[in-house]
This record gives structure tokens, C-alpha cells and sequence, in this order.
């Protein structure tokens, strides 16, 4: 017959357990230009283009772009969003989104993000111009990134605001 102790610390666990939930982070897309495609990708791999697509995790160093035919896999001659979502776990660590037209990218169309149900609303960035001043132009320009430090942050991504 188990004991109190046992028990008791069994039933500890599973209310600790219940309590713990998977990070999530979702990104979605609005294309207002009516062409091209939404692209998201992360490395070698397209992770969506153009529906919404949720992760159970992190998603690090991914890129988006309208993909208009002109574009290269990542990004080259467009309008870039650069994002890491992710829950932080030391200050400073979580979510950062950001526009670049570094070359090789450049502007293509108006292209802009914004975190949502996260306590994060209404923070993000439009680049409706090829000189905005809310893209990085050159490596340096990193005041022009967006941080989230909230848990489960989720991205919508504009093109042609």
C-alpha cells in the first residue's frame, strides 16, 4: 500500500505537470497586394507559404517575404522580416522582429509585422518606402529591431498595408 508521502508527492507532480504548458507561437500572413506569395522560411526549409502556421516552440532565425518572382530563396531583391519568436528565459532573450533591405535585399513592396495576443499588442514596424527609417539599411541599424519579452508571442505579417 503506498504511503501519504507517496501519494501526496504524486499528486504534487501531476499538479505541477497540468500546469506547465508547451511553448506556442503562431505567424500569420495578410497579402493585400494581390499577387505573389507569402514565404516563411527557416534555413533550408519553407515552413509556410502564405497560410498560418503554428509552432510548439521556439522559432529562431526564420525569414518572410512576398514572394513576387523576383525574389531569391532568401529574400535577395525584396523586402526581408528577420524574426525569432521565443519565450524568454534570461532578460533580453525573447522575440525580436525586424525589416531589412541590407543588399543583397531591397524594397519591394510594403511590407510590415505586429505581435498579437501576447501583451505585446501593437508593438511591430511598416516600411512603406524604400528609405523608411523602420528597416535596417545597413548592419548597424539596430535600433530598427521590434522585442517582445512576454511568452507565446505571435507575429501577423502585412504585405501592401
Amino acid at each position: 500500500m503506498p504511503s501519504v508521502k507517496s501519494i501526496f508527492s504524486a499528486v504534487l507532480t501531476a499538479a505541477v505537470m497540468s500546469m506547465v504548458r508547451a511553448e506556442t507561437h503562431t505567424v500569420h500572413f495578410a497579402n493585400n497586394c494581390g499577387f505573389g506569395t507569402p514565404t516563411l522560411i527557416q534555413g533550408p526549409n519553407v515552413l509556410s507559404t502564405g497560410g498560418d502556421v503554428t509552432f510548439g516552440g521556439p522559432l529562431r532565425s526564420a525569414i518572410a517575404y512576398l514572394q513576387t518572382g523576383g525574389c531569391g530563396f532568401n529574400g535577395e531583391g525584396c523586402t526581408l522580416i528577420e524574426l525569432t519568436l521565443a519565450n524568454p528565459t534570461t532578460p533580453g532573450s525573447g522575440s525580436s522582429v525586424d525589416i531589412s533591405l541590407i543588399p543583397p535585399h531591397s524594397f519591394s513592396v510594403t511590407s510590415g509585422f505586429g505581435y498579437f495576443g501576447s501583451g505585446c499588442d501593437g508593438l511591430g514596424a511598416d516600411c512603406t518606402f524604400g528609405g523608411c527609417s523602420t528597416a535596417f539599411h545597413q548592419p548597424g541599424d539596430t535600433g530598427v529591431q521590434v522585442a517582445c519579452q512576454n511568452n507565446d508571442v505571435n507575429l501577423a505579417i502585412t504585405f501592401c498595408l
